[in-house]
């Protein structure tokens, strides 16, 4: 009789931190808040023969998912300002980016190296997913740093972007004026959601 009640203690016992077990699993992925960009800036660079052309963007908006190391990226062509002059950003709209049909760029997919968000460090990765500019997708692995400080993020990546990869033509007279690659920078910090509230 004995022996039977402390088996039956002992179940209880293991059935009790089974499930406190299950409850602090269950809080530590609900802690898990995605993170959002706080503030940051993507810009590019056409380094043509004839001529130099950046233009930047503050108004990128990203979220990313610490659980999943799922990823989404995404920004208003219009919103890059810079360039040489108003007509040029007015023939980089209208006749190369054709905003009035394609008015956004966005980047979606996973980072590929496991990442522990809850730990402050440096971390190389690479992020594979669907790049669609110009209403064209292509699958890239784009690689970039992320560094977590104190659950904020902050994370540059350089990358080049092949004109023809998303059928953006550009006339014969100024392709000397135009880089059949742009190059592209990306940084911005993210901070995790009701984190400023």
């Amino acid at each position: 009789m004995i022996s039977h009640y402390v088996t039956i203690k002992i179940m209880i016992s293991l059935h009790q931190i089974a499930c406190s077990l299950f409850i602090l699993a269950g809080l530590t992925v609900q802690a898990q808040k995605k993170f959002t960009i706080d503030k940051g800036e993507i810009s590019f660079t056409s380094n043509a023969k004839l001529e130099l052309i950046n233009a930047a963007s503050k108004k990128i908006h990203g979220r990313i998912d610490p659980a999943t190391g799922q990823f989404a990226f995404i920004v208003k062509i219009q919103s890059f300002e810079g360039f040489n002059s108003n007509l040029q950003r007015e023939h980089f709209n209208e006749n190369f980016m054709e905003t009035d049909k394609y008015f956004e760029a966005t980047f979606a997919g996973k980072i590929i190296e496991p990442i522990d968000f809850t730990r402050d460090g440096i971390y190389d990765v690479r992020a594979k997913g669907n790049l669609t500019i110009h209403g064209k997708k292509q699958t890239r692995i784009i690689p970039g740093r992320i560094q977590i400080d104190k659950g904020t993020l902050k994370i540059v990546s350089d990358f080049t972007v092949p004109l023809a990869d998303h059928e953006i033509k550009v006339p014969q007279l100024i392709t000397e004026k135009i880089a059949t690659e742009i190059m592209v920078k990306l940084n911005v910090s993210m901070v995790q959601d009701g984190a400023n509230q």
